[in-house]
């Protein structure tokens, strides 16, 4: 699992539905997660990511250093399921999506990490799996990490 993180001020995410319909979820201080899921992953990968993203620290502190987690903060996030972020792009000039999660797989294991985060955070808005979404972020600092399982 793949999980590209970025600190931001704002978000606002727009997910197209079929017959025309529009969701749209705004997030403020917080977290922007684009999830990547890969065929190896699984429920406990899931749970560990969960858990990393909520304690993750990119915040600063009163001195400035990145010392903060999103659960410390009582931040904002918003998670996004993006299969791009699990492509293999190691050569060539086209991604490969053989090392990415089918999509049976990636939709159940994109709802474990999501259960398990709403456990544990009150605030969090979430992409649809699979929809046509738009994705307009303000990235604090600029301040983006990969995590990797």
């Amino acid at each position: 699992m793949r999980i590209i993180i970025q600190r931001i001020s704002s978000a606002r995410l727009i997910c197209k539905q079929p017959a025309s319909k529009q969701i749209s979820k705004e997030i403020g201080r917080g977290i922007v997660a684009l999830v990547g899921i890969e065929s190896d992953d699984d429920e406990s990968r899931a749970t560990r990511m969960a858990e990393r993203l909520l304690s993750y620290r990119i915040f600063p502190d009163s001195n400035g250093r990145m010392n903060l987690s999103l659960s410390d903060i009582g931040g904002d996030l918003l998670i996004v399921p993006n299969f791009t972020v699990a492509a293999d792009t190691r050569k060539g000039t086209r991604a490969g999506f053989s090392t990415a999660a089918t999509p049976e797989t990636g939709a159940r294991l994109f709802d474990s990490l999501t259960r398990c985060i709403q456990q544990q955070h009150d605030h969090i808005e979430t992409g649809i799996f699979g929809a046509d979404m738009q994705l307009t972020l303000t990235n604090d600092g600029p301040v983006t990490f990969i995590l990797q399982s």
